[in-house]
């Protein structure tokens, strides 16, 4: 058993209770921590799109004992690049093997099932005290060395750690003095959720059958539609992305709702099967994309940030989710009876000193992709790969720069226990026993 020597318990904070909050709790509870989730509304969950689950992210989720299942997931089966007008596949490469490879599947979730399957295991059964969740605080400010937050309603709460979860426009952000640099990228996006039974009926594919997250465009312009099927393959997510000035949503929210001709028009000459999807889809939402410089600091006092919050992202890489729940891990990992000997301030730089150059580059390599879809992440590894990052042979090949270009192997062999105790070791003048 590791020594609790110093160790205690924390009574910890977590504003915000999507994805990356909930993974936090998650990984928190576990480490033997009370946690308490507060959530500026009526917990209303997460809006409906698909969400990636790469290995790295699933690895933790199995770790935490979540019940997958529960989320109803489609594993990631092949990856399909397919000409824009044509709809014939240019490319396909065969995941089959990818869990061999990496230890862990790659998930394709509905973003309100995964927040499901995380909330059970947050306040569900389980190993550590259940998360407790307070809706209808919405945090205003917080003391930076008391943890005292104040919210809103008036109401006040006083916690040893406070964790900013609270998205891209974080409170917690601006309360450690963060401003951010940001610029708006050069596309849109629309999304938008399609019935599989809906399509079929009217004699569509059905994309569904592939298992895959397919690709129209990207090469030669910023047109680029991608397809990720979720809920079993129930429902079919698409990301449609286009030049910045054929349609501007800096000013409008997630929560606006666009309308089908908005979501064709900048299309005339897209693949007719994928436009008749396009046609019945619903809940079309869209995304502000903007590019952050990377913060200078991530925490503060006993406060500190994580997610979007820390590091918002390009979705090119598909790893927006996976970050956060590494952030998660990682905040787990030290403030765990095997690292955590009371020092809260030791454990918020060693969190900030391990996961900001991991997210940074992850975030700058997102950004990248947007332009450029051979700075993507190829799911099948260098020697498979036809058209994405580990793929030098292709003679469209270009990336900004070789050497810092990011690749399959460092996002999934990552052993972020040895690095945690690495760093402590470091740090205490000790000898790591990894």
């Amino acid at each position: 058993m590791p020594s609790q020597s110093g160790w205690r318990s924390l009574d910890i904070a977590i504003v915000g209770g999507g994805i990356g909050g909930l993974a936090a709790a998650i990984s928190l509870r576990r480490a033997g921590h009370k946690v308490t989730i507060y959530e500026r509304a009526d917990y209303a969950g997460e809006v409906g799109a698909s969400i990636s689950c790469a290995a790295n992210g699933t690895r933790w989720l199995h770790e935490w004992e979540v019940d997958v299942e529960k989320g109803d997931p489609v594993i990631l089966r092949k990856l399909i690049n397919r000409d824009w007008e044509t709809g014939e596949p240019v490319s396909v490469y065969d995941l089959a093997d990818y869990e061999e490879r990496w230890g862990h599947v790659y998930n394709m979730f509905h973003r309100q099932y995964m927040h499901a399957m995380l909330m059970d295991s947050a306040v569900g059964e389980g190993k550590g005290i259940p998360v407790t969740l307070v809706v209808n605080h919405q945090c205003k400010d917080v003391e930076v060395e008391s943890g005292q937050i104040t919210f809103a309603n008036g109401n006040t709460a006083q916690h040893e750690v406070v964790i900013g979860a609270d998205g891209i426009g974080s409170v917690v952000r601006t309360v450690i003095g963060i401003r951010p640099e940001k610029k708006p990228a050069s596309s849109s996006c629309l999304h938008a959720n399609v019935d599989t039974e809906s399509a079929v009926k009217l004699g569509l594919i059905d994309y569904s059958k592939n298992s895959a997250i397919e690709y129209w465009g990207g090469h030669h312009n910023v047109n680029k539609i991608v397809l990720s099927p979720c809920n079993g393959g129930k429902l079919l997510s698409y990301y449609c992305f286009f030049p910045r000035e054929k349609g501007d949503y800096a000013t409008q929210n997630w929560n606006s709702e666009a309308i089908v001709e908005e979501l064709l028009a900048p299309y005339p000459d897209l693949d007719a099967q994928v436009l008749g999807h396009l046609k019945i889809g619903k809940e079309i939402r869209p995304w502000r994309l903007w590019v952050h410089e990377p913060y200078n600091w991530w925490q503060k006092g006993v406060v500190c940030i994580m997610g979007d919050a820390a590091h918002p992202m390009m979705p090119d890489q598909s790893q927006g989710a996976c970050m956060a729940i590494e952030d998660a891990a990682c905040l787990g990992l030290v403030f765990s009876e095997k690292h955590f000997k009371g020092d809260i301030r030791e454990a918020l730089e060693i969190y900030e000193e391990i996961r900001k150059p991991r997210a940074s580059k992850v975030q700058a390599a997102s950004a990248r992709a947007r332009e450029n879809i051979h700075e993507r992440i190829d799911p099948a590894g260098a020697e498979f790969s036809a058209g994405f990052s580990d793929n030098t042979n292709n003679p469209l090949y270009k990336v900004k720069d070789e050497k810092n270009k990011l690749t399959i192997e460092e996002m999934n062999s990552y052993d972020m226990h040895k690095h945690v105790e690495e760093v402590f070791a470091e740090h205490r003048g000790q000898k790591s026993n990894l």
